[in-house]
C-alpha cells in the first residue's frame, strides 16, 4: 500500500496531535485493504466547519466530520468470497479530504466519555470511511459502519462510546 497523508491544523482551540492521526489513517487504511490512498485532512474550529457545510452541503450549522470523495478506483472487482464483505475498499485506490472540527471533538469529549484527541480520531476515521464508500443514511448501513469504526479504532486501543448507546 502506498499512501500520502497532508494534515493541516488551522484551529487555536485544541492541541492536535498529527502523528496520532496519521498513525490511526494508516492503520484503517491497512485494515481496509486500500491499495493508495491520498488523502488530505483539514483540522479546523466549528467557524470553518460551519462555513463549509453551509457552501457546500448547504447545512447551517457546525458538525463534527465532513468528507469529499475526490477517487475511488479499482483495477479488478474485489473477490466475492473475500473473509470480509465489509471491506468496501480493498484493493481501491481513495484520494480524499477529511475536515474535522477540534472544537467540536473537546466539547463532546468534555462530556467524559474519552479525550479530545480520542474524539477527533474517531472524526478522522468516520470521514475516512465515507472516502471508502461507506455511508450512514439508514440503520442497517449505520450498523456497518459503527462495526468498522469499532474495528478500527479497537485495533489502536480505542473503545468509541456513542450517545445512542445508552
Amino acid at each position: 500500500m502506498t499512501c500520502e497523508i497532508d494534515i493541516a491544523d488551522h484551529q487555536r482551540v485544541t492541541f492536535v496531535n498529527p502523528a496520532v492521526l496519521r498513525h490511526a489513517v494508516e492503520s484503517a487504511l491497512q485494515l481496509e485493504q486500500v491499495a493508495d490512498a491520498i488523502l488530505s485532512i483539514s483540522i479546523v474550529d466549528n467557524a470553518a466547519i460551519h462555513r463549509i457545510n453551509r457552501e457546500h452541503l448547504q447545512h447551517d450549522y457546525p458538525t463534527d466530520v465532513i468528507s469529499f470523495q475526490l477517487e475511488f478506483s479499482r483495477d479488478e472487482i474485489p473477490d466475492p468470497d473475500c473473509s470480509s464483505p465489509e471491506l468496501r475498499a480493498s484493493g481501491a485506490r481513495i484520494e480524499g479530504e477529511i475536515i474535522v472540527s477540534a472544537q467540536m471533538a473537546a466539547e463532546m469529549a468534555s462530556t467524559g466519555q474519552w479525550t479530545t484527541m480520542n474524539e477527533l480520531t474517531l472524526y478522522v476515521v468516520h470521514g475516512l470511511l465515507h472516502i471508502c464508500g461507506y455511508d450512514d443514511l439508514t440503520p442497517e448501513e449505520k450498523a456497518v459502519m459503527r462495526s468498522r469504526e469499532r474495528a478500527i479504532l479497537g485495533a489502536l486501543s480505542l473503545v468509541p462510546v456513542y450517545p445512542d448507546d445508552a
